[in-house]
């Protein structure tokens, strides 16, 4: 064979190769070009995206990633025009492509995130319904190929969707469940799932928040606190610190509580979470329990948020409480009634309001002496019943001296100075009194004393007690007497 020859026959067979990998690759091309022109046209046109994208499972040979990819989108998108049926019975195909199809890590990571996007979305019962059958065919495929972290991760996502329908049963049930499957033969913690354990424990620390069990409450959180073997999401710490602040509201223990929310604050800001500005509403409300006058923004943390408009009620609340401010205090309260729309700020916020009222009666009432109830109730803009509920707790409590005439409407305020001088009276009285005894009971009396005879001399002699020979008379023992207790005498003196 000549050199010309060997050369054709060369070029022949590398064409003929050559052209069934031009195939092979173009129906791959086509393909992937089919794939992206979808989802181009996701936003203007998604009902046609989604026909796009699901024709193409069909053009592979054989279950591939453009058809896994392909699934994946029309199921977002057929979830987000509300197709929930189709939407799961998609799902329930995309999960013949995890044996086979893509590699296990790709597999895991693709259907958690689709999970968490979906979770996100579920603002209606029936999306809510679809969800649970999502999470039912996921726990069925992962436990089928012994993905134990999967099959975790998505019983977690299943348990925080029954604690968000408040079935509390159902999620005691779960959470039983997964601490089984994290935990060794001994019924210790397994180290090695100690993320997955604090997570577990996040959940049922939130249930117990939410059924108002602060026993278990306060000995989870205390556990969890513990726990050393994990690197949890920072989202999760701030659930377990969220909660334990409020136990601590609860116990009225408000530095614990200032503590708490200030790192749950921290970590939600951390992860990016919205969580993060009701939680500053929290820490800005138990400042003001805590009757304290630091600013609570001068912390490097929360000093970007001190102009943000979704705190300034909150904000402006604080500042009119550490000025002592109640009608600046009661327009917020009265112009931000979205205020009082969390539960927990409305239950709370009595006590804060309370202890303005107080403060504003004390400085109300501290220049008289007898007032009607009525004009309290009208310069503090509040009602007469509330008025005298306030009055009421502080005489119990004994920081103001008086009583309430409920007949005629009148408070009467005792004055101190009034006290002190009636004290001073008692401590003269007693005095002369011991004065008396001294000098008609135990002594002589008051004698005549003889003036021309020299008489004079003796009787200084005697009250002085120093005459030679001579018994000292009561003069003398009177003098004793005053000498020893010169304290009393002076302040009855002082009195008068």
């Amino acid at each position: 064979m000549s050199d010309d020859d060997f050369m054709q026959a060369s070029d022949e067979e590398y064409d003929f190769e050559y052209e069934d990998e031009e195939e092979e690759d173009n129906g791959d091309v086509d393909i992937e070009n089919k794939y992206y022109n979808a989802k181009q046209t996701k936003t203007s046109d998604p009902e046609e995206a989604v026909d796009e994208f699901l024709s193409i499972p069909a053009l592979e040979p054989e279950k591939g990633e453009w058809g896994f990819k392909a699934l994946k989108q029309a199921i977002k998108l057929e979830f987000k025009l509300q197709r929930y049926e189709k939407a799961t019975e998609h799902y329930r195909e995309l999960l013949t492509y995890v044996k086979s199809a893509v590699t296990r890590n790709y597999s895991e990571k693709s259907i958690d995130n689709m999970l968490n996007l979906i979770e996100k979305g579920a603002d209606n019962p029936a999306a809510v319904q679809s969800i649970e059958q999502f999470y039912s065919l996921t726990l069925q495929c992962f436990q089928s190929t012994n993905n134990e972290r999967l099959w975790l991760k998505t019983n977690i996502k299943l348990a925080r969707l029954l604690l968000d329908r408040k079935d509390y049963r159902a999620v005691a049930r779960k959470l039983r469940e997964l601490h089984k499957v994290c935990q060794r033969e001994d019924g210790t913690d397994d180290p090695s799932k100690g993320t997955y354990s604090l997570e577990i424990y996040a959940l049922e620390i939130q249930m117990y928040s939410e059924t108002r069990n602060n026993n278990q409450l306060k000995a989870l959180y205390q556990k969890a606190l513990k726990v050393r073997s994990a690197v949890p999401h920072p989202k999760i710490q701030g659930v377990i610190r969220e909660c334990g602040g409020k136990m601590h509201m609860s116990e009225e223990n408000w530095t614990e509580a200032q503590i708490d929310f200030f790192e749950a604050f921290r970590n939600y800001d951390e992860a990016g979470d919205l969580r993060r500005i009701q939680v500053l509403k929290y820490l800005l409300l138990v400042t003001m329990l805590m009757k304290s006058d630091i600013n609570p923004f001068d912390s490097q943390e929360t000093k970007p948020y001190q102009n943000d408009p979704r705190i300034a009620a909150m904000t402006d609340l604080v500042y009119a409480y550490q000025r002592d401010d109640i009608y600046a205090y009661e327009d917020v309260l009265q112009k931000n009634k979205d205020l009082l729309a969390d539960p927990f700020i409305a239950e709370n916020i009595d006590e804060v309001t309370r202890n303005m009222r107080t403060k504003a009666v004390l400085k109300l009432i501290a220049p008289y002496t007898r007032m009607r109830l009525a004009w309290v109730a009208e310069r503090l803009r509040i009602s007469e019943l509330e008025a005298q509920d306030i009055l009421s707790y502080l005489i119990v409590d004994g920081r103001v001296h008086g009583r309430i005439d409920e007949h005629r409407g009148t408070v009467e305020i005792e004055s101190s100075g009034d006290v002190e001088r009636a004290r001073a009276i008692e401590c003269m009285a007693s005095a002369v009194a011991d004065l008396y005894t001294a000098i008609f009971n135990h002594g002589d009396g008051f004698r005549t004393v003889d003036m021309a005879a020299g008489g004079y001399s003796e009787s200084i002699a005697d009250l002085a007690g120093v005459h030679e020979g001579a018994r000292p008379g009561a003069a003398g023992r009177t003098s004793r007497l005053l000498r020893r207790n010169p304290r009393r005498n002076a302040a009855a003196m002082g009195a008068l």
